[in-house]
């Protein structure tokens, strides 16, 4: 018994958030909660919520997508991040087939565990 409410507990802080900013774009609201693991840890939540409507469009429900992101990778996520969008505001910029192969070969991966 004493266990499972330790558990809870735990379970409980890992749901705290400690910050969090709410971006609308749209349809579709990004959450960026910062949250705290067992191991008193923070980490980055990001969740996207988009409307969704069912039937007869008079229900609506709330699709979710989450992300979690961990303090040791957050420079490489920082970095692709900045690659990714600085590719695409320059696309229109007469990009060329080679250079998506190019810049295809540098992609990174990052490993959530």
């Amino acid at each position: 018994m004493e266990e499972e409410k330790k558990r809870m507990e735990a379970d409980k802080r890992d749901q705290e958030i400690v910050y969090s900013k709410a971006l609308k774009a749209g349809k579709r609201i990004y959450y960026l909660d910062v949250k705290r693991n067992r191991k008193d840890e923070l980490f980055l939540a990001i969740t996207e919520s988009k409307k969704k409507f069912v039937g007869d469009e008079s229900q609506v429900s709330f699709e979710k997508h989450k992300i979690f992101l961990y303090k040791e990778d957050f420079e490489k996520f920082r970095a692709g991040m900045d690659e990714v969008i600085n590719y695409i505001n320059n696309c229109g910029n007469g990009a060329t087939e080679s250079k998506q192969e190019d810049e295809a070969s540098n992609r990174f991966e990052i490993d959530f565990g």
